[in-house]
């Protein structure tokens, strides 16, 4: 999950570089953390949310392929 997370956010972002995800594993679920520089969080997150949304759409069908669930929080600096 961390690799597919860091992936799509580093192809949204101006500066991947800046990308990081943080991974925590209980049974089934997995939640993912990330920050990304304050330049491109209107970028990561869109117009009402729609791409930090579709990202997270993203991330649910992949988990559920696998039987388990993800979610995604955009952390502050």
């Amino acid at each position: 999950m961390k690799e597919l997370a860091t992936l799509l956010l580093k192809s949204l972002s101006a500066t991947p570089d800046n990308v990081v995800v943080n991974e925590k594993t209980e049974e089934n679920r997995v939640f993912l953390s990330t920050k990304v520089d304050s330049a491109d969080k209107g970028r990561v997150i869109g117009k009402d949310g729609c791409i930090i949304k579709a990202v997270r759409t993203v991330l649910t069908a992949a988990a559920t392929s696998q039987d388990k669930k993800v979610s995604l929080k955009l952390e502050d600096e």
